[in-house]
């Protein structure tokens, strides 16, 4: 329903965008790029809220912020690195391979698992699985992503420091809320 990304400064749009002519061999190539912290479902923004159907938007949302209040107190602004591109061969849902901009941050990652003790984990991605990364494109071969990989090469890592948080909705391809650290 929600997933809580660490917002991407232009640095790393530019990069996608310059590595878009080089993704011709896979099926899809994402145009739009997000880091998720944390996924959230439908029983994460239903406490409390009384019925078998989802809650409208509205209440979701502020059921959610709600929620993130205890587990994100006390979050200081972290640092975060776009080092390197690199592939999950056999992801642990949809069409494989899946070849992204690997991130560095060990804040992240125990962001993650701090929200991950109070919400649960989406088996196969979250918890032990998290693998922070921005997906470029998924769907090909070996030989795309090798090819890709190859064609790439190296390049300067992207830094920067997250001050905030988005709460994005998938359903309006949008950010719904944002949380300052």
């Amino acid at each position: 329903m929600f997933s809580l990304n660490v917002p991407l400064p232009p640095a790393v749009g530019r990069l996608a965008d310059d590595l878009q002519p080089k993704l011709s061999g896979f099926d899809r190539v994402r145009d739009r790029h997000t880091l998720v912290c944390k996924r959230f479902g439908v029983d994460d923004v239903s406490v409390g809220i009384d019925g078998d159907d989802p809650p409208p938007r509205p209440a979701a949302l502020e059921t959610l912020r709600d929620r993130l209040r205890r587990p994100l107190a006390g979050t200081s602004p972290f640092a975060v690195e776009v080092a390197g591109i690199d592939a999950f061969d056999s992801p642990a849902a949809g069409s494989g391979p899946v070849v992204y901009l690997g991130v560095e941050s060990e804040a992240l990652v125990r962001l993650h698992r701090r929200l991950c003790a109070v919400f649960g984990a989406v088996d196969g991605i979250e918890g032990d699985a998290y693998v922070p990364h921005v997906t470029l494109a998924r769907g090909g071969g070996v030989a795309d992503v090798k090819r890709m990989v190859d064609a790439v090469g190296e390049f300067d890592p992207i830094r920067w420091r997250v001050h905030a948080l988005d709460l994005y909705d998938p359903e309006f391809r949008e950010v719904a809320a944002t949380i300052e650290l």
